[in-house]
């Protein structure tokens, strides 16, 4: 690497920094930690949240065996109504959207990063329609899943 070359390097390393900062002072940050902190301190989500840890260590054990062992049922209904109390407390449930909106904008500011240098880079995200809508794939749409079949 020759001077200018670093000097680029410590610049774009700069403007990194200032974006993270930007984002950290956004308000999809902000509602983010608010609302995990909410869910934090709500104790019927804690609770059930440890509830749900234990269904989950009980599930993986009788899963080993699959449905002939003789408390697969049970435990899997079991664990599917922890699931469905837990994600109904209002705690989680902002707590979820917080999050889905703040892994929106991240995906969207990678998007526009990788975009600005090539439309075939793949940008990751939680969410599938997004991705979609990006390409699909991440291979520039030569898999053919973004083209419509005629029949």
């Amino acid at each position: 690497m020759n001077a200018t070359e670093t000097l680029d390097m410590t610049l774009m390393i700069d403007e990194a920094y200032t974006l993270a900062q930007m984002i950290n002072d956004s308000r999809e940050v902000a509602e983010y930690l608010a609302a995990k902190q909410r869910m934090e301190q709500d104790a019927e989500a804690q609770r059930l949240r440890r509830l749900f840890a234990q269904k989950k260590e009980q599930y993986e054990e009788v899963q080993r065996f699959g449905k002939y062992h003789p408390d697969f049922a049970r435990v899997s209904e079991e664990l599917r109504e922890t699931k469905r109390a837990l994600d109904q407390l209002e705690s989680v449930r902002a707590f979820k959207k917080a999050e889905e909106r703040l892994d929106e904008m991240l995906y969207e500011v990678s998007r526009t990063i990788a975009d600005a240098v090539s439309p075939a880079i793949k940008v990751p995200s939680n969410n599938p329609f997004l991705e979609a809508l990006s390409g699909g794939c991440g291979s520039g749409g030569s898999c053919g899943c973004g083209k419509q079949t005629r029949g």
